[in-house]
């Protein structure tokens, strides 16, 4: 009667194992279940933090971008600037480099003109040297060469016509004249102070510039200087070299002056260029 036991016992364990194999597979499964959901909120929350990590760095990247833009136009600001002080820098060089030309040549034209000066002096006194100093005399002043000659070498008291020891100086002189074309002559007739009035001459003025008229004549129709470098003009009794109150101030007042300078063409054209 008690064989039936045993099965009965084989039967319970039986069913007990496989209680505690279902439960233990369930435990396995409900850690993995865990384990699954852990892992999907991670990687969720690691996904999360990248996007943000990229957003943060997408906005670094924009802001980097943006300063190199920045620091392309500074640096194309920067080489226009530089571009244009060279610019400037050279023009200043040019303008510099062209005045100090220029004054290289206006050095050269004045030199050659005091050359001239110089030249046309020592011409004019060989040419006049046999005649007497009460005569004539020979000075040079502010780039010109004067010659004065009395009126008792060259006219009549009172008269504008050129007498004989006259035209013998002004031939002198029409030589040197006629050799260097390259010179500007002035006559001037110079008188004192004492009044004249006469049926010809209406005052002292009149009679200065007639006899500056009449030595223009001497030197162009007779001696053959060029009438295109040669001007009369007449001074009267207004700019007197000696005291008109003593009898030789008053004689010495009485002249006729011929005044020669080198042509200034060359000069005036480079100032006005």
């Amino acid at each position: 009667m008690r064989k039936p036991a045993l099965p009965l016992i084989i039967a319970a364990s039986l069913a007990l194992s496989s209680c505690l194999v279902s439960r233990k597979k369930y435990e396995i499964a409900e850690a993995g279940r865990y384990g699954a959901l852990y892992s999907r909120d991670s990687l969720a929350d690691l996904l999360e933090g990248s996007r943000i990590d990229v957003a943060n760095l997408s906005a670094h990247l924009e802001a980097m971008l943006q300063d190199t833009t920045n620091l392309r136009d500074a640096i194309r600001q920067y080489q226009a600037m530089l571009n244009t002080n060279l610019s400037e820098n050279q023009k200043l060089n040019a303008s510099l480099s062209e005045r100090e030309k220029t004054i290289r040549q206006l050095e050269g034209i004045i030199n050659e003109q005091n050359q001239k000066v110089k030249n046309l002096l020592g011409s004019v006194k060989d040419a006049l040297l046999g005649f007497s100093s009460e005569d004539l005399s020979v000075r040079e002043e502010g780039g010109k060469v004067y010659v004065a000659m009395s009126d008792k070498l060259l006219f009549e008291s009172g008269k504008a016509v050129v007498n004989e020891l006259g035209r013998n100086a002004l031939g002198k002189l029409a030589e040197v004249l006629n050799r260097q074309t390259d010179i500007d002559v002035y006559i001037e007739g110079h008188t004192d102070s004492k009044p004249i009035k006469t049926a010809v001459y209406k005052d002292n003025w009149d009679l200065s510039v007639i006899r500056a008229t009449s030595v223009v004549r001497i030197l162009t129709e007779v001696y053959g200087v060029s009438p295109m470098q040669i001007q009369p003009c007449g001074r009267g009794e207004f700019k007197p070299i000696d005291d008109n109150n003593t009898a030789e101030g008053r004689a010495r007042n009485r002249r006729t002056e011929i005044i020669m300078a080198p042509k200034l063409d060359k000069l005036f054209q480079m100032l006005q260029e």
